[in-house]
């Protein structure tokens, strides 16, 4: 089967490499459909990210229809069709029953998350919860849909996530920090909770147009304190919470000056900064949470159903579509933000 490959920073390449088999009782064998580029593979991709040469490609999104299953699966069947998540949630221990199956009690740290996704094949492992089943198979589907499908697998869990653990409620002032597809999901979390202001910063045209089409009332391009006070400016006053979407020092900066005291922020971008000390928001009682996302929780509790009824379309964050061999310029674009987000043909 084909397969991307990490060669080095600013290179991904296709090789053949032997099909994944069944390893374990839990195990499914997916063919993947489609496959996607996502923010946090560009950290590897630009920087190196302390990723090894020639190793794994870190995708983590795909939908795909069941090929195998071991013998301990009781939840899909060969020749269905699935979200392949990036978690890997068991659904019963006590973090996954209160909703946080992003962060596994049982699947801790690197166990409870995807890679490899970029493939034709997969093996999905801890497999008889996580997966999504979705009715019918591809054909069934617009295109259109399909991408939505997709972003179920990360990126709009993940900016629901931000609403949830911020707590978004009816009537909230909320900003959102980061432009991309998790920002952009975020702004339509953010109105699905009921928010009566979506603020959103960012820089670029085009994804300016999207967020406010998916609800964001205002756009703020400044960025400093110049940003926060235009922020403030705005809403009259400090935003009631934040949702950093990117994951660096100067976004979570952003989103703690934004906030007016006692405010909330739901942080869901990988974190590159260690030195935020918890205790230097202690004179501004501000709430802070977040982490991976809860992946199948909400896809199957409401954000399968209200892509499926039409009620959120997310997959207008998908701006380019690529074969798997042209997985280098899929993430080169998105790099250079000629593309919000770039998805994979991988098979029909």
């Amino acid at each position: 089967m084909k397969t991307a490959i990490f060669e080095e920073a600013g290179k991904m390449e296709v090789y053949d490499v032997e099909k994944p088999r069944l390893q374990a009782e839990d195990d499914v064998i997916i063919k993947v459909v489609r496959a996607c580029v996502c923010g946090s593979d560009l950290w590897s991709y630009a920087h190196g990210d302390n990723k090894e040469a020639h190793s794994e490609n870190s995708g983590h999104e795909a939908l795909g229809i069941v090929e195998e299953i071991g013998s301990a699966i009781t939840t899909v069947k060969p020749g269905d069709f699935v979200i392949v998540p990036f978690t890997h949630g068991c659904g019963e221990c006590a973090a996954c029953r209160a909703g946080f199956d992003g962060t596994c009690d049982r699947h801790q740290g690197a166990s409870n998350w995807s890679h490899g996704f970029q493939s034709e094949y997969i093996r999905f492992h801890y497999a008889n919860w996580a997966l999504i089943k979705i009715p019918g198979q591809p054909a069934d589907y617009t295109e259109g849909m399909i991408k939505s499908l997709l972003t179920l697998a990360d990126v709009m869990p993940t900016g629901y996530h931000a609403a949830r653990c911020a707590e978004v409620k009816p009537g909230d002032k909320v900003v959102v920090i980061g432009d991309g597809a998790v920002g952009q999901c975020a702004v339509i979390a953010a109105k699905m909770r009921g928010a009566s202001q979506i603020v959103l910063m960012s820089r670029h045209e085009d994804r300016q147009q999207l967020a406010q089409e998916f609800g964001a009332t205002a756009i703020v391009a400044q960025r400093g304190e110049e940003g926060i006070q235009k922020v403030r400016e705005l809403l009259g006053g400090g935003a009631d919470a934040a949702l950093e979407c990117v994951g660096t020092q100067a976004a979570i900066d952003q989103a703690i000056g934004v906030l007016h005291n006692g405010g909330r922020i739901g942080y869901v971008g990988v974190p590159h900064y260690d030195n935020r000390p918890i205790g230097s928001t202690f004179a501004q009682n501000i709430a802070i949470a977040g982490g991976s996302a809860s992946v199948t929780t909400y896809d199957k509790q409401f954000l399968l159903k209200a892509v499926l009824d039409g009620d959120i379309n997310p997959g207008k964050v998908f701006t380019q579509t690529y074969a798997l061999s042209d997985i280098n310029q899929a993430y080169l674009d998105m790099q250079e933000r000629k593309t919000i987000k770039s998805m994979l043909v991988v098979a029909e």
